[in-house]
C-alpha cells in the first residue's frame, strides 16, 4: 500500500518518543519513590503510554532512523505496512488502556483501602502493561535483527505477568502453558535468527531482516532456517499443534490483556513470518516450496480443527482464543501461497495485512465485550445486543470491514487461480460463524442486569472499538490506499458461509440442547479447553516420573555398590587387623619360637650317625 501525501513531521524524534515513553512508564517503579506513587489509579501518564505511537502513525514521515552505536547498528523504519499494523497496535493498546482503568477499578479501591495483596497486583500490572507495549512497538518498526528479535523477546517474557494477574490456580496453569511455549518458541526464533546471520554471502554478516530474507533464498540450509524461523514465531501466531497456550492464557487473563493478546500480539507471529521468510523472491530455493506446502496444510488444519475443539467450550474467552486460531491458519494459508506463487505475492501481501488489521480490531472487541455482558452500562437491551453482535459478524465476514477483507482474501486466491482454496477457505469461515454464533450465546447466558453506575471508561472504550473495527475500510485510506470494496454480485459467493454456519449452529446447538444435553457437555469434557496440552502435559508428567524412578534406580543402585565395597573395606580391613594382632604375637613369641626352632635342629642333626 502507498503513502498517500499528508502533513508530516519529523521522524526520529517521534519514533524515538514512541519507544521511549511506554519503556519509561514501565520503569517508572525504579525511577521514582514507590511510597508515593499512586499507581493503583493507574494514572493518566499510564494510560497515554500508546499515544505517541497513534501519532508517529498519523504524522511520521515514511523513512527510517539508523543509530550505529545500537547494538549491531539498530534499523528502524516506517513504511505503509508498518504504518498499517502500527496504527492497529497502537489503537488497540490504548483503547485497552482505558478499558484496564474502569476493569480494576474495584481491585484500586481496594488497593487504596490498604489491601497488600491488591497493590503487589496493579503495581505489578501497570508496571509490565507499557513494557510488553514497547516490544510489541519495537518489533515493528525494526529492521534490524537484533532489535527486532529484543523487541519480541521483550514482548513475549513482559506478557507474562499479565496473564497471571489474578494469581489463582488456573491462572498459574495458564501462565506455566504460556511460559513452556514461548521458551520454546524464542529457542527456535533464536536458533534461526543466528544461523541465517551468519549465513551471509562471503564474510558478512545478515544484519537487517531484507538481507536475512535474501540470504535465506539463496543459503544453502535456508529452508532450514526457514522451518526453524516458521515454527518459532508459529508458536507466537498459534500453528496447530504449537497454539495449547492460546485458549489456556487467554481465558485467565484479565480482559483488557486478552484483547491486546488475541489483537496485537499474536499478530507478531505473522510479522516475524512477513518480515523473515523470502515471500515473493521467485529467486528463492525450489526447497521452499515443500515449506510452503507445510505451511498450507498446517494453516487448513488449524483453522478447522480450531473451529470444531472451539465451538464446544464453555467459555466465551475460551470460544474466542480457537477462533484467533482459526483465523491465524487462515492467515497462514495465504502466506504459504507467498511462497509457492512468489510472482503473486504483492496482491496477497495487500490482502494479509488488511485481514490482519481487520481481525485484531473486531477480535479485541470481542474479548472486551465479554466483560460488558457481564458489566453492562444501563442502555437498552436491543441496543447492547446489536453491538455485541456487530463484531462478530464483521469476523464471520457479513459487514464493515469483515466483508471489505474477504473480498481481498478472495480476490487474492482467484489471482493466486487456486479454487481449491477458495472452497476450502469458504468452509473455514463456515467455522467462524459457528464459533462467533456460539461466543455470543454464552454471552447471552452469562449476562446480568445492567448498573446504575458502570465504569464509564469500559463500554465507552469497547464501544469506540468496535466502531474502529467496522469503520477501518474508511479511514484506512487516511494514509494508504483504500481497498477495493466487493460488487453486489460477488455478495453471495461472499456470504454463503455465513447463511451456512447460522443454519448449522441454529439445528444442531438446538437439536443438542432439546434432545442430547449431556452430549454437549461430555463434549466439552473430552475436547477441554488446550485439547493436546493436556496429553503432552501426562506425556511430560509420564517422562517426570520415569526420570525420577529412573534416578532413584540408579541412586540405589549406587547406594547398594557403595555398601558392598564398604563390606569388603571393613572386610579387609578385619583381616588386616588379624594379621596385626597375629604379628604382635609373633613378635612377643620370637625367642621361644627361635629356641624352640633351634632345639628341633640339635635333635635332627643327633639323630645322624
Amino acid at each position: 500500500m502507498t503513502s498517500l501525501p499528508l502533513a508530516s513531521l519529523p521522524l526520529a524524534p517521534l519514533l524515538l518518543i514512541t519507544l521511549l515513553w511506554p519503556l519509561l512508564l514501565g520503569l517508572r517503579p525504579l525511577l521514582v519513590d514507590v511510597g508515593r506513587w499512586k499507581l493503583q489509579q493507574l494514572d493518566w501518564p499510564w494510560l497515554t503510554a500508546a499515544w505517541p505511537a497513534l501519532a508517529l502513525v498519523v504524522f511520521g514521515a515514511d523513512g527510517g532512523l539508523r543509530l550505529d552505536a545500537w547494538l549491531t547498528g539498530g534499523r528502524w523504519e516506517l513504511d505503509g505496512q508498518r504504518r498499517l499494523l502500527l496504527a492497529l497496535t497502537a489503537l488497540l493498546w490504548a483503547l485497552a488502556a482505558w478499558y484496564a482503568r474502569g476493569y480494576l477499578r474495584a481491585e484500586q479501591q481496594q488497593a487504596r483501602a490498604g489491601d497488600a495483596t491488591s497493590r503487589a497486583r496493579l503495581l505489578r500490572f501497570g508496571a509490565f502493561w507499557p513494557l510488553t507495549l514497547c516490544g510489541n512497538l519495537l518489533l515493528l518498526v525494526a529492521e534490524d535483527i537484533a532489535s527486532f528479535y529484543l523487541g519480541f523477546a521483550l514482548m513475549t517474557f513482559a506478557a507474562y505477568p499479565l496473564v497471571i494477574h489474578n494469581g489463582s490456580r488456573v491462572a498459574r496453569r495458564g501462565g506455566f502453558a504460556y511460559l513452556i511455549m514461548a521458551l520454546v518458541g524464542e529457542a527456535l526464533i533464536l536458533a534461526g535468527l543466528l544461523w541465517g546471520a551468519g549465513s551471509g554471502h562471503g564474510n558478512s554478516l545478515a544484519i537487517t531482516l531484507t538481507e536475512l530474507r535474501l540470504t535465506l533464498a539463496r543459503a544453502e540450509s535456508g529452508v532450514w532456517i526457514g522451518l526453524l524461523l516458521w515454527l518459532g514465531f508459529g508458536v507466537k501466531a498459534g500453528v496447530i499443534g504449537l497454539h495449547t497456550w492460546l485458549p489456556l492464557a487467554h481465558p485467565v487473563a484479565p480482559t483488557p490483556a486478552s484483547a491486546v493478546l488475541s489483537g496485537a500480539m499474536i499478530k507478531a507471529g505473522l510479522v516475524g513470518w512477513l518480515s523473515t521468510l523470502p515471500l515473493g523472491l521467485t529467486t528463492a530455493d525450489p526447497a521452499f516450496r515443500g515449506l510452503g506446502l507445510a505451511m498450507l496444510g498446517a494453516g487448513l488444519a488449524g483453522a478447522f480443527a480450531a473451529a470444531l475443539v472451539g465451538v464446544v467450550q464453555r467459555q466465551p474467552k475460551t470460544v474466542l482464543a480457537y477462533s484467533s486460531v482459526s483465523q491465524m491458519g487462515l492467515l497462514a494459508v495465504l502466506v504459504s501461497l507467498g511462497l509457492l506463487q512468489p510472482q503473486h505475492w504483492p496482491m496477497l501481501s495487500a490482502a494479509v495485512i488488511l485481514f490482519t488489521a481487520h481481525h485484531g480490531l473486531n477480535k479485541g472487541a470481542l474479548f472486551l465485550g465479554v466483560e460488558i455482558s457481564r458489566r453492562p452500562p444501563p442502555w437498552p437491551s436491543w441496543l447492547l445486543w446489536t453491538l455485541m453482535a456487530l463484531p462478530a459478524l464483521s469476523l464471520a465476514g457479513a459487514l464493515g470491514s469483515g466483508l471489505v477483507a474477504k473480498w481481498a482474501y478472495k480476490s487474492a486466491l482467484d489471482s493466486a487461480g487456486d479454487k481449491r482454496l477458495l472452497f476450502w477457505s469458504g468452509l473455514a469461515a463456515v467455522g467462524t460463524t459457528a464459533l462467533m454464533a456460539r461466543t455470543l450465546w454464552l454471552q447471552w447466558q452469562e449476562r446480568q442486569e445492567p448498573r446504575r453506575n458502570p465504569p464509564a471508561a469500559m463500554p465507552l472504550a469497547w464501544l469506540i472499538c468496535v466502531l474502529a473495527g467496522l469503520s477501518l475500510p474508511l479511514w484506512i485510506g487516511w494514509h494508504a490506499v483504500a481497498p477495493d470494496l466487493p460488487p453486489l454480485t460477488a455478495l453471495p459467493a461472499l456470504l454463503w458461509p455465513l447463511a451456512l454456519g447460522l443454519l448449522l449452529s441454529l439445528v444442531l446447538g438446538w437439536s443438542l440442547c432439546r434432545f442430547a444435553p449431556q452430549i454437549a457437555l461430555q463434549l466439552s469434557r473430552w475436547l477441554p479447553a488446550g485439547d493436546l496440552w493436556w496429553p503432552l502435559a501426562w506425556c511430560a508428567r509420564g517422562l517426570l516420573r520415569a526420570g525420577r524412578w529412573t534416578a532413584q534406580a540408579l541412586a540405589n543402585m549406587q547406594a547398594a555398590w557403595v555398601t558392598f565395597w564398604v563390606a569388603r573395606e571393613q572386610a579387609m580391613l578385619a583381616a588386616l587387623d588379624q594379621l596385626i594382632r597375629a604379628e604382635g604375637w609373633l613378635r612377643r613369641q620370637l625367642a621361644m619360637l627361635l629356641l624352640a626352632l633351634a632345639g628341633g635342629l640339635a635333635a635332627l642333626l643327633l639323630s645322624y650317625p
